[in-house]
């Protein structure tokens, strides 16, 4: 029964101060899960990272080699200088395409920034009312 007259006596300012800590500790927990959290999150994003990069390199070499046993099989047909021409030629067109490809989305990208500028700057009258 004494616990329930405590806090029945207990002044505006001790409520406010047992408010103000109880907030406090819960603003420092949550703090800490987020740390924890993106702890967790950037180890497996550096995983994740680190098997793209492996599949990169292996994606590299398998052009490589496919590259080659495509100039050696033109080579049958053809002078070797002529199919590696051929070979590299492709290659050209292939990173032309890709170039430009890139291009395009890369402008689509900075194109959205202007707008968002805009609904950003529009925000605070929106909450004004306006």
């Amino acid at each position: 029964m004494s616990a329930p007259t405590r806090e029945r006596t207990q002044s505006v300012g001790e409520l406010l101060g047992d408010v103000t800590r109880d907030m406090s500790t819960l603003v420092r927990q949550e703090i800490a899960l987020a740390k924890a959290e993106l702890r967790e999150e950037a180890s497996q994003a550096g995983k994740a990272g680190g098997m793209f990069a492996g599949a990169a390199l292996a994606g590299f070499l398998t052009v490589l080699f496919v590259s080659y046993a495509a100039w050696w099989g033109l080579s049958n047909v053809m002078d070797q200088g002529w199919a590696a021409l051929i070979v590299a030629g492709f290659w050209a067109v292939v990173t032309a395409i890709l170039a430009v490809t890139g291009r395009t989305k890369l402008r689509q990208i900075r194109a959205v920034l202007p707008r968002t500028q805009q609904t950003a700057r529009q925000l605070p009258d929106a909450l004004r009312g306006r």
